[in-house]
């Protein structure tokens, strides 16, 4: 008879994987600022941020870690009373960019050396201590949101759920909630900062945190904001950006010379204002029932405060698209102009597109910056980590939702307004810059003209004004003067 053996079934366990744990970093800094001397602290890393997850095989809500949040915080030492001091969470914008272009531009103790007037300068790049930081004022803490910088999600977590509008908001206000908790900041006076796409995830922080946790803020500063995208997304039927740009397409021709006349620039930019609000809106809102002579007029105006030709307008049907316009301005001379800075140009390698191959400003600034911060990181702030840092992320950028505005354009205009109706000693400063193409600072005024809030509240908005573009902060001048601007809000504000 044939040998019968028993068959054994061996069980293979199923590999756990490791726990994702905090990893910061601490180290101590000196810097001199107004003659006197901050010691500080930084500690750089990730921190885990765990979620409530439904688990199905026990049927319950179980905390499960989700993402890594990667940040840089610089806290004054020797300080007794926390509650005293105040602290700013600061990020930037995109969707797809990391917090570096405030921290080593601005705000940080360590800045970027760019040009006096924010020029790309030849390489090798370096970094210096930054006489006009807000360290003096307040804590920083630099938060790169999830998807940018080194901030990720798990390993075995989708990075696509945290692409959209509503879940950065939860997310980053869930990261700043587990930061002041952790370092002990409940009872310190709070603030945000944001530029750009950041503005937009400021507004709608003011209303998260202190709807879902109880967190009342000092006060917002916005850098370059954008609240309502009606006034900046060129379309067919949305005649508001064709508005709201004109002033700073003047600007622009302004700074280059490509207009007729000569005049101060705030004497130019007023004169525009009342005709892009009065007779020009008019003019588009009466359409094809324009007369000729009515119709001439305002491409006689047009042209005359823009530099752009009158053939050009009349065949735009006297609307200058943005995109038209950089490519334009200055055809004649062979150059394109920034969308994020006007006053920067470019040379495409063709003069009878449509649109500019890129934007001079981002050329500007992102070798330096990237440069400048994978040195940064781990020669003086000691965090190690062969990750990509993420500057500007494009899988951010392209996979972003914004599904909760579908059929609708962008807005946190009432999320803002609630929060401050809510919270009225919440103070709001703007900072604006004149050849801002991107977020141009007349659509804003409008935004903020537009924000419903009751008459008690408005003294609580401020705004400045800068001689540069988006990021103000590399015109030398304007960081000069943004400092004492946001050095003296924060001190309102509290």
């Amino acid at each position: 008879m044939p040998e019968v053996t028993e068959s054994k079934t061996t069980e293979v366990k199923k590999e756990e994987k490791p726990t994702p744990k905090d990893n910061l970093v601490e180290t101590k800094h000196t810097i001199k600022m107004g003659g006197k001397e901050i010691k500080y602290t930084a500690t750089s890393g990730t921190m885990v941020l765990k979620e409530d997850v439904l688990d199905k095989e026990k049927d319950t809500e179980v905390e499960k870690p989700r993402a890594q949040f990667f940040f840089t915080a610089y806290t004054k030492d020797g300080v007794s009373d926390k509650a005293k001091r105040p602290i700013t969470f600061s990020f930037n914008g995109g969707p797809g960019s990391s917090s570096v272009w405030l921290h080593l531009g601005a705000l940080g103790p360590r800045r970027v050396v760019l040009t006096d007037d924010g020029e790309l300068p030849p390489p090798p790049f370096k970094l210096v201590d930054n006489q006009y930081s807000v360290l003096d004022e307040t804590d920083l803490v630099f938060i790169d949101p999830i998807g940018t910088g080194y901030s990720r999600p798990v390993e075995g977590e989708k990075s696509k759920e945290w692409l959209g509008f509503k879940k950065d908001i939860e997310s980053v206000g869930d990261f700043i909630r587990l930061y002041v908790t952790r370092y002990n900041r409940w009872l310190s006076p709070k603030f945000l900062a944001g530029e750009s796409y950041g503005t937009t995830r400021a507004a709608g922080l003011s209303g998260y945190l202190q709807d879902r946790h109880g967190m009342y803020l000092n006060g917002i500063m916005l850098i370059s904001a954008v609240l309502d995208f009606t006034t900046i997304d060129f379309n067919l039927n949305n005649e508001l950006p064709y508005i709201m740009f004109l002033p700073a397409y003047a600007a622009a021709a302004w700074y280059h010379g490509k207009l007729s006349f000569k005049t101060p620039l705030q004497t130019l930019l007023k004169e525009v204002e009342e005709f892009a609000v009065g007779p020009y809106t008019a003019a588009l809102l009466k359409g094809d029932a324009l007369t000729p002579e009515e119709r001439a007029n305002i491409v006689e105006k047009m042209s005359r405060y823009t530099g752009i030709s009158r053939e050009f307008i009349e065949r735009s049907n006297l609307r200058i698209n943005d995109q038209h316009f950089f490519k334009e301005l200055l055809r004649d001379r062979g150059r394109t102009i920034g969308r994020l800075d006007g006053r920067f140009t470019a040379i495409d390698r063709l003069g009878v597109t449509e649109r500019p191959e890129f934007d001079p400003l981002l050329t500007n600034v992102l070798g330096p910056y990237t440069a400048a911060f994978n040195d940064y990181i781990r020669s003086e702030l000691k965090f190690e980590s062969d990750w990509l840092y993420e500057i500007l992320s494009e899988k951010v950028g392209m996979n972003w939702s914004y599904k909760e505005f579908e059929n609708a354009y962008v807005h946190v205009v009432e999320t803002l307004r609630g929060a401050m109706t809510r919270n009225p000693y919440l103070k709001i400063f703007v900072a604006n810059g004149y050849y801002d193409l991107g977020t141009p600072y007349f659509a804003t005024e409008y935004t903020f003209n537009h924000l419903g809030l009751d008459e008690s509240l408005r003294k609580n908005i401020s705004m400045e004004y800068y001689d540069a573009g988006h990021m103000i902060y590399i015109h030398l001048p304007s960081l000069k003067q943004l400092k004492k601007d946001l050095s003296a809000f924060i001190k309102s504000a509290i």
